[in-house]
């Protein structure tokens, strides 16, 4: 195996998104699997762990910062847009098809959290990938806002307004945390958060647990679960039991409705699956998933 730091451009302004190529060795070229992290998560949160799985697998993989996080352009920092999010995604997909090393024609799209829900609108809107793979995923913005303490749903409510309000005079950003207590303006708050959540941050790497609050007004109206109807390929989605995060209800209901989608529960909480026995559960179940759909000698 093999792994080289790469960039790619996104958007209109031509800002560049840094991660990492992963590259299987293989005397012929492996499909490749596109790899993005959740609500203001950066690549190094343990999507190397997954991606060197993968790679081990035979299977090649981009990971990549989305703009404004982690390694990737964008000012300001720390903004958290939906829309560029997914042009991200559909930035990182052309790229992994112009990889010379890899097989373009079989793209495999993964994504964990707010993550598995781009996964899933961006293989919706693609209509050409090979395989979605979906862990723990945002699925419902209104499921996802219920589950948040009320005070504190109240407390980001009002930072977004000031935020959008203040982004019209260029101001800088207003911003929420990203994982907080009950009560604080944050846009996680159940118990398992801050330990969960912040327990993925390297020991010594620069994370900012904080995003411009705009991002607050936006969550409830997003449901990409609703895409999963419309995707044609292969998709697995692997749903938490006990997620207080992204609310296990609507998203066993969306996968249900999906034509191609595979189910798999676990008894876990939103965090639990990224480290221990949870995780080699989940990721074994996620590499059978592809040598049964994207099979590495076809």
């Amino acid at each position: 195996m093999s792994r080289q730091d790469v960039e790619f451009r996104s958007g209109g302004a031509g800002d560049l998104c840094r991660g990492w190529l992963y590259l299987p060795d293989a005397a012929s070229p492996a499909p490749i699997i596109v790899m993005a992290h959740g609500l203001g998560a950066v690549k190094e949160m343990r999507l190397d762990a997954f991606a060197e799985r993968f790679t081990d697998a035979g299977y090649a993989c981009l990971v990549f910062d989305y703009r404004h996080f982690g390694d990737s352009d964008g000012e300001p920092r720390q903004l958290l847009s939906i829309r560029r999010q997914l042009a991200d995604w559909a930035a990182a997909i052309a790229h992994a098809r112009s990889i010379p090393d890899v097989d373009g024609r079989r793209v495999v799209l993964w994504g964990t959290s707010f993550g598995g829900g781009h996964a899933m609108a961006a293989g919706a809107r693609d209509g050409d990938v090979a395989a979605v793979i979906a862990q723990c995923p945002f699925t419902s913005g209104i499921a996802s806002t219920l589950a948040l303490d009320p005070v504190s749903a109240l407390k980001v409510t009002a930072r977004g307004i000031a935020d959008l309000a203040g982004s019209v005079l260029r101001r800088a950003p207003v911003t929420v945390g990203l994982a907080g207590q009950a009560g604080q303006a944050a846009l996680m708050t159940a118990p398992d958060v801050i330990p969960g959540y912040l327990s993925l941050v390297p020991d010594g790497h620069p994370f900012r647990n904080e995003v411009a609050a705009r991002v607050g007004l936006a969550i409830p109206l997003h449901n990409p679960g609703r895409a999963l109807e419309k995707i044609t390929c292969p998709v697995l989605v692997c749903v938490c039991d006990d997620d207080t995060v992204a609310p296990a209800r609507p998203t066993v209901r969306f996968a249900h409705r999906g034509p191609t989608t595979r189910l798999i529960r676990y008894p876990e909480g939103h965090f639990d699956i990224y480290v221990g026995d949870a995780f080699e559960e989940v990721v074994a179940d996620q590499v059978d998933f592809l040598d049964r759909v994207v099979p590495l000698d076809a």
